[in-house]
């Protein structure tokens, strides 16, 4: 089975159970695909969050039921997941400029809900700043040392990117002289799921070393097992990776008949990187098989 087709049986998971309290890990598990890349394909393919999708689809719903069901109002706010009939409200006239009670006495089904749109600087960045065809290397077995971080990422609706891995780089960059024994002056971003029920991801901004006799204090070791990478370069300011890593995703992933380990990630930094040049040149690699 394929992504594609994975993602199709998460999707009607979600349709049969609409007016159920539906749990991201449990369309994950339909899918069979850990929860974060279930989020992260979905992400990548339809440029919304799996929580949105779902809300969105469940207040679609509603829309059958205003119009052919005496269902109270409150009713069917509870049924789409709203805890009282003045959030749904809310959230019904901000995607249909109207609300429930105006939708039901109209009897209007042939509503607009949303005019599609593309991404521009998403499509330029894919041109003219990602290598459409990664390198495949099978990256030895590396230990690394530095700090660590907790985060969600921009498929999850609690993104806290910004918050928490620019402070983070800041403070191992400033203690980088502590690390003892490095191997060369690359450094690496390293992100993986805490577990697999979770959209809750580890991330390490951190340097490989060849041998640790103590570690500096509050730093961490990660070993990187031996494994295939596929090494993407991305160009132009570090702000924009998630086009590439949407695009790793969305596409290549999808098409290249490889599948990800559910290993880690890897962002490589090395002389070529600049955090806000447009000349700047790092590299994003997914484990594979």
């Amino acid at each position: 089975m394929n992504y594609l087709q994975q993602i199709q049986r998460g999707i009607d998971y979600i349709e049969a159970n609409l007016d159920d309290d539906i749990q991201l890990n449990q369309v994950a598990r339909a899918a069979d695909i850990s929860q974060w890349h279930f989020q992260r394909i979905f992400k990548a393919l339809s440029n919304e969050t799996l929580k949105t999708y779902i809300r969105s689809r469940r207040l679609a719903r509603s829309l059958e039921k205003l119009l052919v069901s005496k269902h109270k109002i409150i009713d069917i706010a509870l049924s789409a997941g709203y805890e009282t009939q003045e959030s749904f409200t809310r959230a019904f006239k901000k995607m249909f400029n109207m609300t429930p009670n105006e939708f039901r006495k109209m009897g209007n089904k042939n509503l607009f809900l949303q005019k599609l749109q593309y991404d521009s600087e998403y499509l330029h960045h894919i041109n003219q700043n990602i290598s459409f065809v990664p390198e495949i290397v099978h990256q030895k077995q590396m230990q690394l040392v530095g700090l660590n971080t907790q985060f969600y990422s921009i498929d999850s609706e609690k993104n806290n990117i910004g918050e928490k891995l620019p402070p983070l780089w800041k403070a191992f960059l400033q203690r980088l002289p502590e690390i003892n024994y490095t191997v060369s002056d690359k450094c690496y971003g390293v992100v993986q799921q805490c577990h697999s029920a979770s959209d809750k991801l580890d991330y390490y901004a951190a340097i490989e070393v060849s041998q640790i006799d103590t570690l500096p204090a509050s730093m961490v070791s990660i070993e990187i097992p031996a494994s295939d990478y596929a090494y993407f370069t991305h160009k132009g300011e570090v702000k924009k990776i998630d086009h590439t890593v949407n695009y790793i995703y969305s596409n290549w992933l999808l098409q290249s008949g490889k599948h990800h380990t559910y290993g880690p990630d890897l962002e490589i930094y090395g002389s070529d990187y600049h955090p806000t040049s447009n000349q700047s040149v790092m590299h994003y690699a997914i484990p594979v098989k």
